[in-house]
């Protein structure tokens, strides 16, 4: 009886065993980058992650194509790789992408480094902060005094902070640094070659297959991998991540500093309304809330304001056109100089800014068109439209038939004439004197108002 116990315990255990070697292996989580890195691209990497560790995914393979990016954006997903308890594997991908600037940092930060064929990553060299377009920006071309200070700055903390990764992850420092200060390239054998990625998969179920049975450390744990078959699951950008991505656009938050300031000017115009207050209040927020995600010159956000705030002003100044010329060149100035960076896809397109200043100048112009015809057209209130009016006789005095009273601008007024007064009799202001008016009679066959 004990024996035959000893042998049912004995199956059972080798039936649990055989079917944990069964179990499915974890899933893994496929994310996209496919333009430029800023704020948007940060949020969706942090949150995929968070979630990829709560719902157990053994592994997180970001795909990434991009020209570069923000450095701001860059090293809050670096942090967050390198926090991560689950492994990241960053994998440039499909053949023809790049992970060029800020792609080669997060390359070199993950725990696996892959690229497909035909793909490059490097040139890996901060964008000078502030510097006009076509400013040299590697270390052999020099401006001079603060701004060559600036780069060599700004380089050599890149430089140092490249390094960091590459001696982290085992990969190769001395390219690393290279892609910083000469701003090389590589191809994905090359890449091989030099030991700066650790994987080339022509697709992603060969990047599994080759991950699989290998341990990462994440989190200062060891992980192993059961990729081989693995269920994928493609984790998208969700409506928020696609709305950071949106109004985190330069273009776009011009756009809405623009909507949000005349929706507010026609409502202050137009009181009650509503429309012009809700739409330029809503517009105006996002625009703020873009403006603070981004590397953008306080004094360009000044001279985009005082430019719209000059154009409205010519509406209401007799300036024959200076204040608002003024403005035009005020929200020029302030748009092309708004972004503080040159980092790719961040720029704001010129053919854009003429063009909302082109706009403002028409919009202007009809504003101020509109109230020149409206000073020349003739007063219909107060002195100027009640003397020379036709009035109506509603009521002659007893005692005095050349004293009565006539209906006028919706109010009585006592009048007095050179010659008697009729009830119903039409007669013509002449003059007012204080509650007085002094008429006449009309001549036959002309109508009281």
């Amino acid at each position: 009886m004990i024996r035959c116990c000893v042998r049912w315990l004995c199956l059972l255990l080798m039936l649990g065993t055989f079917q944990s070697g069964l179990a499915a292996p974890a899933p893994v989580w496929l994310l996209s980058i496919d333009d430029a890195i800023g704020p948007a691209s940060a949020d969706y990497l942090i949150r995929s992650l968070e979630q990829a560790h709560e719902q157990g995914a053994q592994l997180v393979v970001i795909r990434m194509d991009t020209p570069g990016g923000l450095d701001s954006a860059m090293r809050q997903m670096i942090k967050a790789i390198l926090a991560s308890p689950v492994p990241v594997a960053s994998y440039v991908a499909p053949s023809g992408a790049r992970a060029a600037s800020a792609g080669t940092y997060i390359l070199y930060a993950s725990h696996v480094a892959a690229m497909a064929p035909g793909t490059n990553l490097g040139a890996a060299t901060p964008v000078q902060i502030g510097a006009p377009p076509g400013t040299p920006k590697d270390d052999k071309a020099k401006p001079s005094g603060d701004e060559d200070a600036l780069a060599r700055k700004q380089v050599n903390d890149a430089a140092a902070y490249i390094r960091g990764l590459a001696q982290l992850r085992g990969r190769n420092a001395t390219w690393a640094e290279q892609a910083v200060r000469e701003a090389v390239s590589l191809s994905a054998s090359e890449a091989l070659r030099l030991k700066v990625v650790d994987l080339v998969a022509s697709d992603l179920p060969d990047l599994l297959r080759q991950l699989d049975g290998k341990t990462l450390t994440a989190a200062d744990q060891p992980r192993p991998l059961q990729t081989d078959g693995a269920r994928v699951v493609e984790h998208l950008p969700d409506w928020r991540t696609r709305l950071l991505a949106v109004i985190t656009n330069p273009s776009v938050a011009l756009i809405l500093i623009m909507i949000g300031v005349y929706g507010l000017l026609f409502e202050f115009m137009n009181p009650g309304s509503g429309v012009g207050g809700v739409v330029g209040g809503i517009c105006l927020l996002l625009a703020l809330y873009a403006l603070q995600l981004l590397p953008v010159s306080y004094a360009g956000v000044a001279l985009i304001l005082l430019g719209l705030a000059f154009m409205i002003a010519e509406a209401f100044l007799p300036s024959f056109g200076v204040v608002g010329f003024g403005g035009i060149v005020a929200f020029v100035v302030g748009a092309v100089i708004l972004m503080d960076t040159d980092a790719p896809g961040f720029g704001i397109p010129l053919a854009l800014i003429v063009t909302l200043a082109v706009a403002s100048a028409l919009l202007l112009g009809g504003v101020v068109g509109m109230a020149l015809r409206a000073r020349r057209r003739a007063l219909v209130s107060g002195d100027a439209g009640l003397v020379g009016s036709l009035v109506k006789v509603t009521q002659v005095m007893a005692d005095n038939p050349f004293c009565g009273s006539v209906q006028a601008q919706g109010e009585q007024w006592q009048v007095q004439c050179k010659t008697p007064l009729q009830v119903g009799q039409s007669v013509r202001v002449m003059a007012r004197h204080g509650v007085m008016l002094d008429v006449s009679a009309a001549a036959p066959g002309a109508q009281g108002e």
